[in-house]
């Protein structure tokens, strides 16, 4: 009965286009209105916040919840080479396929069900822009809300265990400024925006392995650059978007420091953060709590993972969190998405533990 339930649900949210981008998303859109019916004919207070430019949150609240579960709603867009359609959830003897089961319409589903058959105290706080967008929705709902939580858990796929550590995520693009001009000038070496780059590459790629060599990896990637006009025209401008991913302890803000002055960079490159998230626990915190919660309600504790979760800005917060859902992150943003059948049911009774055993039962 609660994976039939899990299906219906799921089937309605991942028919709702919310592909990030373009994160077309309103407040009114049958992706937030479905769950908030739900909830309110469930007995939770519903509230509805459009932030706009696709930042929506859907906050609901039965009775005085010491746990708050949160989802993204948003996917990433659907790309090529699927073999069933993306917006329109397709059952299999053992899976379900869509654009989102796995990444995490899923655990959004499945809390729904859980919401239906249980009656204990339930948070849930379901977003819409956690798919490179900032995050602005959980930061919203943290800055607004002023109920507190002894234990927050982010639905993110965990194949059903609980995460309480993971690797923080740091995006940087650079720009370096050259001197154009004739290739046939010996100034070329020097003032060729793409050599500049170059040299700053090299420069950066070597603190990344030193770091490694000592036990701090950084998972340092430039993924973009791009330079220069012809062969023969020393280039004026050069652009590079690299990544880290640093462990629990690490600080993103000393990484960017160090490299953003390496080979000489700071005499002609300017730099844009577009993301930063710590890592989980962020600094200052531990996952002493969590893992007392997670011994109470049964739940099974994994080894720390590299991908970058939301559970990062509430432990910014100082809030007790960690990481579980349904699903494994191999099978999120690939085509013919899916997620096992075996997990919902999973994820359903883990969830159901959480709320009906609470934090501080005996």
């Amino acid at each position: 009965m609660a994976l039939e339930r899990i299906i219906e649900h799921l089937t309605v949210l991942v028919a709702c286009d919310s592909q990030n981008p373009p994160r077309h998303i309103k407040g009114e859109d049958e992706l937030i209105r479905y769950p908030a019916k739900v909830l309110a004919e469930s007995g939770f207070d519903v509230s509805v916040h459009d932030h706009g430019s696709g930042h929506v949150n859907l906050y609901a609240r039965r009775g005085q919840p010491s746990v708050l579960f949160n989802c993204h709603l948003d996917t990433v867009p659907v790309g090529a080479h699927w073999t069933h359609p993306p917006l329109s959830l397709t059952s299999l003897e053992d899976r379900v396929i869509g654009r989102g089961v796995c990444d995490i319409k899923g655990a959004a589903a499945t809390l729904l069900a859980v919401a239906q058959t249980s009656q204990a105290d339930m948070a849930v706080l379901l977003t819409t822009d956690e798919e490179g967008a900032g995050s602005c929705c959980v930061n919203h709902f943290l800055d607004e809300c002023t109920d507190r939580f002894e234990q927050v858990v982010v639905c993110e796929p965990t194949q059903n265990q609980a995460i309480t550590a993971h690797r923080g995520f740091l995006s940087v693009k650079g720009v370096f400024r050259g001197e154009a001009g004739h290739s046939s000038e010996p100034r070329a070496l020097a003032d060729n925006a793409n050599h500049r780059l170059a040299q700053w590459i090299s420069a950066a790629v070597t603190y990344a392995q030193a770091l490694e060599e000592a036990g701090q990896r950084s998972c340092f990637n430039v993924g973009l650059m791009s330079g220069g006009t012809k062969s023969n025209v020393i280039a004026g401008e050069a652009r590079v978007h690299y990544s880290a991913r640093l462990g629990p302890g690490q600080s993103n803000e000393a990484l960017f420091d160090t490299l953003k002055n390496l080979a000489g960079a700071h005499a002609w490159a300017s730099w844009e953060i577009p993301f930063s998230g710590s890592p989980l626990p962020a600094a200052g915190q531990t996952d002493e709590a969590s893992l007392a919660f997670c011994a109470q309600a049964g739940l099974a504790v994994g080894e720390p993972v590299g991908f970058w979760t939301e559970a990062a800005l509430f432990s910014q917060r100082g809030l007790s969190v960690f990481v579980f859902g349904p699903g494994d992150i191999a099978q999120a943003h690939t085509a013919d998405e899916w997620v096992a059948t075996a997990q919902l049911a999973g994820a359903f009774e883990g969830y159901r533990s959480m709320v009906e055993r609470g934090v501080g039962d005996e």
